[in-house]
């Protein structure tokens, strides 16, 4: 297997992000335009800190938001979605921010945020979001590195450290189990290739632009924004990166390019957004900035629906805690009537209940069995009929509990949204690498206000990466 350490040797050091930051602060605040991050699932809020996220909106509060705000948030947990739907739902919101846009006169770009790992509904979001615009941009950029998790795009390949995020140890993406996801699954982490096959053919490997590293590393912004000004027709435009340098210098330079009239949309991961933001990294927070100094006596609420080997073998771990207990949501009979489901939903509600109330944590979890689906369609409303009964199991649980975590990127969507009836949040900040931390803004009635909500992805952390969130915010 190759290392990153190999695959770099040959380069430059990585460029200094602290040196180049205060340019790119510089280089936004002349350029006055807005950031506007829409996710296809919660997890992309984890690089960045006192952001306001929208879990839903309008063109009014779209406008409010955009006259106030230089970065923020739109979740539409679009990769649950079939297709079509995804692509309908984002061509709308690209509407509806044009229209705020021009209602507050406030120019704005997008990111489409999506999986590190490389799952989700391209190209179909990027050409949505394009024709929502109603203008062709010169290129979409696809960022998918995602330090804190231990991916790196090298040689146009898109890596994941092994065996965990910190290793030197790298894998190509499509030996993952990622790459076998039953909705997005893929052959090859060659990312012109990739994009090829995703497209169907709309592009071809060879009319894929790369940034490599050599042109990053030894040209620096001034490279970037001169090959970025040749490009024009809307290609997609490969950003390779090993470091918050070499994103640093790739920013540099298309903020460069955009400050003379070059446009650009972006398909990306999570370290991108920060550094497009100009957001000061800052340190990991603490348990008392997280739970507060005098936290509620109550047991800790955990929903775990993910479940990639990765997730089972925390929630294995983290189940071996002495004051945690686990409840299985069994899909299977979930699956079979509504009338079953909602009886066991009921059942596992009052048991949680009952567990916070004494001061344990209660971890609610999907089967580890995945129950397959007739096609990537079938499979997808499996997991929303799956995700409902998440949601009616959480509206029968009426103690507040010391913390809520969700682990898995759809499910954190459903639980702050709908299990919870969050319509807004600010993100904190993180409580370990790619792991954030939001403060829920409710609707009416409050449920569990100001409790410290936990986004864990399905795809970051070792194996006792859950178990040790746990131990810190129950101080056991």
């Amino acid at each position: 297997m190759p290392s990153l350490s190999a695959l770099t040797a040959h380069l430059p050091s990585p460029p200094d992000e602290h040196v180049l930051l205060p340019r790119i602060q510089q280089a936004l605040a002349e350029s006055e335009r807005r950031l506007v991050v829409i996710d296809d699932d919660p997890t992309g809020t984890q690089t960045v800190h006192n952001v306001e996220l929208l879990l839903s909106w309008d063109e009014t509060a779209l406008a409010e938001v955009l006259a106030r705000e230089p970065v923020f948030y739109l979740l539409t947990n679009s990769r649950s979605m079939p297709e079509l739907e995804a692509f309908t739902l984002n061509k709308r919101t690209a509407q509806q921010l044009l229209a705020a846009g021009q209602r507050t006169q406030t120019d704005f770009v997008i990111a489409s945020r999506s999986d590190s790992t490389l799952r989700g509904h391209y190209p179909a979001e990027i050409v949505a979001l394009e024709q929502g615009l109603g203008h062709a941009w010169d290129g979409h950029l696809i960022v998918p590195a995602f330090f804190e998790g231990g991916r790196y795009t090298i040689n146009d390949t898109h890596y994941v450290a092994t065996p965990d995020a910190t290793s030197d140890t790298l894998i190509p993406a499509h030996e993952t189990p990622y790459a076998r996801d039953s909705a997005f699954g893929y052959s090859t982490a060659y990312l012109p290739a990739w994009i090829e096959e995703k497209s169907k053919g709309r592009w071809h490997a060879e009319q894929v632009v790369s940034l490599d590293l050599a042109l990053i590393r030894n040209g620096g912004p001034e490279a970037v924004a001169q090959r970025l000004n040749t490009i024009t027709g809307g290609v997609p435009i490969v950003v390779n990166a090993a470091s918050y340098g070499d994103l640093a210098v790739v920013v540099l330079g298309l903020l460069s390019a955009e400050a003379t009239g070059k446009r650009f949309g972006y398909r990306t991961a999570a370290s991108f957004v920060r550094l497009r933001g100009g957001i000061i990294p800052r340190p990991l927070l603490s348990p008392q900035e997280i739970v507060g100094p005098h936290p509620v006596a109550s047991g800790g609420l955990i929903v775990v629906g993910s479940y990639v080997p990765g997730s089972t073998q925390q929630l294995t771990n983290l189940l071996t805690l002495p004051n945690v207990t686990g409840i299985e949501l069994p899909v299977a009979a979930i699956l079979q009537s509504e009338s079953t489901a909602h009886a066991l939903c009921t059942e596992i509600g009052q048991r949680v209940s009952a567990l916070l109330k004494q001061g344990r944590t209660g971890v609610i979890f999907t089967s580890r069995t995945v129950v397959p689906g007739s096609d990537s369609n079938d499979f997808l409303n499996i997991g929303r009929r799956i995700s409902q009964a998440l949601i009616d199991t959480l509206q029968t649980i009426h103690t507040t509990p010391r913390f809520v975590i969700a682990k898995g990127g759809i499910t954190s969507h459903v639980v702050a949204q709908y299990g919870l009836g969050a319509n807004r949040a600010r993100v904190l900040g993180q409580i370990s690498a790619g792991v954030p931390v939001w403060r829920l803004e409710q609707q009416t009635p409050a449920r569990f206000a100001n409790i410290p909500y936990i986004v864990f992805p399905g795809n970051v952390g070792g194996p006792d990466s859950l178990k040790e969130a746990v131990q810190m915010l129950t101080g056991v």
